[in-house]
C-alpha cells in the first residue's frame, strides 16, 4: 500500500503544479495535431483527455503524458481524407465519414497495442542501440522545433504569412522572457514550475497590458475552428458506417490500423527509455501497451482521436517535479475543466507563451552531448545517429527507428561476419585440425566455407569449435555440408567442442552425421542465441 501511494503521488504539489503545467500546454498541441489529421480540434482535445486519463492511471510509467500527437496525425490524415471523399460520393451523403472511419480504426489499434503488451512484446525496445536513441530525441526535438515555427504566421486574407515588424518583435520578446523564466527561476526555487509562472507572468503583461498578440482562441480559429467549447463528439453513426461504407476499404482500415499501433507503441516505449534516464527508474513496457491500448479502444467509443505517448509534454512534466500518476492524472482532468469551464480563460493565453514552453522542452531533449562525440563513436554509430535523426525530421519515428535498427543490425552481422577464423595445425598423426575462433552464422557462413579444401587436405581432418559457437540454422547447415564434403571423399573428420545445443539441432537436421561428433568431457557450454533468445521471451 505504501508503495502504491508513492508511485500515485510521491510528491503532491510538485505533481499537481506541473500536471496543470502541462495541461496548458496540451491545448494549442492537441490543436494543432487535430488540424494535421483534418478533423475538428475538440476530437482532439477530447482524445488527448481520454489518453491521458487512462495512461496515468493504468500505464507502465508514472509521470509520462500521453495525449494527440503529431506522429499519428500524420498516419491518420490519408484515411480520413479518403473517408470524406467516400461519404460525398453516396447515395445518401455522410458527413465526416473519415472521422466515424478513424473511431473504428481507434478499436482495431487498441486491440492490437493490447496484445502486444499481453504477450509482454514491450521489452523489445531494449534492442534499440543508443545511436538510434540518441538520434531519436535530436530528431525529435527538430521536428519540435519546426512545429513551433508555424505559431510565428498569422491569417491574412485566407493564407498564412510570416510575422513581420512590431508584431515579430512582440513575438519574440515573449518567447524570450517566457525562456528565460523558465531557466532562471529553478536557479531560485525549485518549489513552483518555472513553466507555469513563465505562462501565467507573460499572459499577465498581454492581457492587463492590451498588447494584440495571437492566442489560444485566435489559433483554433484562424485553423477554421470555432473554440474550445463544445460536447463529446457523437459516436452512434459509427453503427451506420461501419454496415454501409467500410465494404471495399478494410484494407485501408487494417493498413492504417498497424502503422498507427505501430507508431504509437515505438513512440512510447522510446519516451519510457528516456523517462527512465531522467529519473533514474524504470518503467515497464509491457503495462504501457495494455494502458495505451485501452485508452485508444476508448478514444474509439467515445469519439476522440487516440494517439501515444508525447515526449515534450513528458519532459516538461518530469523537469517541474511531476514523477507521480497525479500528475498526469490533474494534466487530464485540469485540460478537461478547461474545455468545458475555463474555456475563455484558456483562449487568452497567449501563443508566444506555449512556444516558449516548448523551445525549452528542444532544449532539454536535443542530446547535445552527441555532438562533442560524434567524431569519438565509430564511423557506423555516427551514421546511424544522423540518419535517424534526418529520418525522424523527413518522414516519421517509426520508420526512423526501425530504419535505425535494419542499419545497426546490418553492421553488426557484417562486423561479426569478417571475424570468423580458422587456425590450421598437424597433429604428430598428420591430422589436420581447424580451430574455429568466431561466431558462426548466416553472414560468415561464406568466409567459414572458404577456410577449407577438402581436395588437398590429408586423410584426417578434425574441426574444433571450443573457440566459437554456431548461431543460427544457417550455421547449422554450413557445418553439415562441410562435413559431407569430406566424407563423400572418404576422408574420416570429427567436429569437437560443439555446444549441447548444437549437437542437437545438427543431429535433427542430420542424423548420420553421430559418428562424427566427438563426445568430450570439456565440451564448453556454449548456447545457440536463437534458444537464449526464446528463454528470455518466455520470461
Amino acid at each position: 500500500m505504501i508503495k502504491f501511494f508513492h508511485t500515485f503521488m510521491p510528491s503532491p504539489k510538485n505533481d499537481i503544479l506541473s500536471g496543470l503545467t502541462v495541461a496548458l500546454a496540451l491545448v494549442p498541441e492537441a490543436v494543432a495535431f487535430a488540424f494535421v489529421a483534418g478533423i475538428d480540434p475538440l476530437v482532439g482535445l477530447y482524445g488527448a483527455f481520454m489518453m491521458g486519463l487512462v495512461t496515468s492511471l493504468f500505464g507502465g510509467r508514472p509521470g509520462m503524458i500521453s495525449g494527440a500527437t503529431g506522429a499519428m496525425a500524420v498516419v491518420m490524415v490519408h484515411m480520413i481524407q479518403q473517408g470524406n471523399e467516400v461519404g460525398i460520393t453516396l447515395e445518401n451523403p455522410i458527413e465526416n465519414l473519415g472521422l466515424q472511419w478513424l473511431f473504428i480504426t481507434l478499436l482495431i489499434v487498441g486491440a492490437i497495442q493490447m496484445s502486444a503488451g499481453f504477450l509482454r512484446l514491450g521489452k523489445f525496445v531494449r534492442l534499440i542501440p543508443h545511436p538510434v536513441m540518441l538520434g531519436f530525441v535530436n530528431g525529435l526535438a527538430i521536428v519540435i522545433f519546426i512545429s513551433q515555427l508555424g505559431m510565428f504566421k498569422e491569417n491574412v486574407n485566407g493564407g498564412m504569412e510570416w510575422l513581420s515588424g512590431s508584431e515579430l518583435y512582440i513575438m519574440l520578446g515573449l518567447v524570450a522572457l517566457t525562456m528565460a523564466i523558465m531557466y532562471f527561476l529553478p536557479k531560485i526555487t525549485l518549489k513552483i514550475p518555472g513553466a507555469l509562472v513563465a505562462i501565467i507572468v507573460v499572459a499577465s503583461i498581454t492581457i492587463f497590458g492590451g498588447l494584440n498578440v495571437s492566442t489560444v482562441g485566435s489559433f483554433i480559429v484562424d485553423g477554421g475552428g470555432t473554440g474550445l467549447e463544445g460536447s463529446l463528439p457523437s459516436f452512434q453513426s459509427q453503427i451506420f458506417s461501419l454496415f454501409y461504407t467500410l465494404e471495399g476499404n478494410w484494407g485501408l482500415i487494417l493498413s492504417t490500423a498497424f502503422l498507427l499501433a505501430a507508431v504509437g507503441l515505438i513512440e512510447s516505449l522510446m519516451t519510457i527509455n528516456l523517462i527512465d534516464e531522467i529519473t533514474d527508474s524504470r518503467g515497464s513496457g509491457n503495462r504501457e501497451c495494455v494502458a495505451q491500448g485501452g485508452a485508444n479502444m476508448l478514444n474509439g467509443l467515445f469519439g476522440g482521436m487516440g494517439g501515444c505517448a508525447m515526449i515534450g509534454q513528458s519532459i516538461i512534466n518530469v523537469n517541474s517535479g511531476g514523477r507521480g500518476r497525479l500528475s498526469g492524472i490533474v494534466a487530464a482532468l485540469a485540460l478537461l475543466a478547461f474545455i468545458l469551464f475555463g474555456a475563455p480563460l484558456i483562449e487568452q493565453i497567449p501563443i508566444a507563451a506555449l512556444v516558449g514552453v516548448m523551445f525549452m522542452v528542444v532544449v532539454g531533449t536535443f542530446a547535445w552531448s552527441s555532438i562533442r562525440i560524434i567524431n569519438k563513436i565509430p564511423i557506423s554509430d555516427a551514421i546511424v545517429l544522423i540518419a535517424v535523426s534526418a529520418i525522424t525530421v523527413w518522414q516519421d519515428l517509426a520508420i526512423a527507428v526501425i530504419s535505425g535498427v535494419i542499419i545497426s543490425a546490418l553492421v553488426f552481422a557484417w562486423q561479426n561476419a569478417t571475424m570468423i577464423r580458422a587456425r590450421k595445425r598437424l597433429k604428430e598423426d598428420g591430422t589436420k585440425v581447424y580451430e574455429i575462433w568466431g561466431p558462426l552464422f548466416f553472414g560468415s557462413v561464406q568466409n567459414f566455407n572458404s577456410k577449407f579444401d577438402a581436395s588437398t587436405d590429408p586423410d584426417s581432418i578434425e574441426i574444433d569449435f571450443i573457440e566459437s559457437k554456431v548461431s543460427d540454422h544457417s550455421g547449422i547447415e554450413a557445418l553439415s555440408n562441410i562435413a559431407h564434403k569430406y566424407i563423400e571423399l572418404g576422408k574420416q573428420i570429427k567436429l569437437t567442442h560443439l555446444s549441447p545445443e548444437c549437437k542437437i539441432l545438427l543431429l535433427k537436421a542430420d542424423p548420420k552425421l553421430e559418428d562424427i561428433i566427438e563426445n568430450s568431457i570439456d565440451d564448453p557450454r556454449y548456447y545457440v542465441v536463437t534458444d537464449l533468445l526464446d528463454l528470455e521471451i518466455k520470461r
